[in-house]
């Protein structure tokens, strides 16, 4: 059983950001980073498979904002390198969540460098820019709000109204430190937000493109392929419903329980497996035990 938990806890690492061994969210002992043990968004971030399915919903979310997709669009390798594209996704935040404060803020110091480079014209004829105070906000808030639905859905139903509100609060520092502006701070101004927005946003060829490149993802390796369909329809099952219909892909009762019932099984099978994550890590690098 031992070698079948390790072969499943190699697999996990291989979709996530710790594959790329670049920081070392074990050191040094004692520095709580910009969150901390007793934020809310460690354990909301902390659960592989509600961040898998969260982060999933997320990317759907952002692509339908034509200018955030037309920056991963013109400059990224997400067509022709997906998994590297949520790898690098999945360090961002396991690091900027979980790591010490120094390597925080050197990947967002990395990043803000590269979204200044990042500009052109979307499929619209608007001129966009990843630096784009309120583009950032948008990208921000689409992650933060997706990971939270997953957190309530398929981890902890159980957070308290006033937690949510704090998750947002806390999430904020990252997304400002990025150079967003207007960031909600809680459930309501978030979904005032969301809703602000839905006159820009657009379902077109393009975002067509992505959510079939998503849907079809490669897995690294058979057994995440297996997993992989309950992942994606999960992602869908996370949208609110209304982007559910603007992208063909209504999810109805029936169908989201049988879905949830999946994503359940493997999430209690990653539970079990995958024992040296990043919270873990973080954890011990407090003195705290997991």
């Amino acid at each position: 059983m031992e070698f079948l938990r390790k072969r499943i806890e190699r697999q996990v690492f291989r979709l996530n950001g710790l594959s790329l061994n670049e920081f070392d969210l074990s050191q040094p002992m004692g520095d709580p980073g910009l969150f901390g043990p007793e934020s809310v968004v460690w354990p909301v971030h902390g659960d592989f498979t509600a961040m898998l399915c969260g982060g999933i919903s997320a990317l759907m979310l952002q692509m339908l904002h034509p200018a955030a997709l037309a920056g991963v669009w013109d400059y990224s390798s997400f067509r022709a390198d997906m998994l590297g594209r949520l790898r690098r996704t999945s360090q961002f935040v396991a690091v900027t969540t979980f790591g010490n404060r120094a390597d925080a803020l050197t990947l967002i110091d990395r990043v803000k460098r590269i979204h200044l480079q990042v500009n052109g014209v979307d499929a619209y004829g608007h001129p966009y820019a990843a630096s784009d105070p309120t583009l950032l906000t948008w990208v921000h808030v689409a992650e933060a709000s997706r990971f939270l639905a997953a957190h309530l859905r398929y981890k902890n139903p159980a957070l308290s109204l006033a937690d949510q509100d704090r998750y947002y609060a806390e999430a904020a520092r990252v997304a400002e430190a990025l150079g967003a502006e207007g960031v909600p701070k809680s459930r309501a101004a978030t979904a005032m937000w969301i809703e602000s927005m839905r006159p820009q946003l657009r379902y077109d060829t393009r975002a067509q493109e992505v959510m079939a490149l998503l849907m079809n993802a490669p897995a690294p390796g058979w057994q995440a392929k297996l997993a992989m369909g309950a992942i994606m329809s999960a992602g869908v099952g996370l949208l609110p419903d209304w982007a559910q219909q603007m992208t063909g892909r209504p999810i109805n009762a029936r169908q989201q329980a049988a879905v949830d019932r999946r994503v359940n099984m493997i999430a209690a099978l990653l539970r079990w497996s995958v024992r040296n994550g990043a919270w873990p890590r973080a954890m011990r690098r407090m003195g705290r035990d997991f």
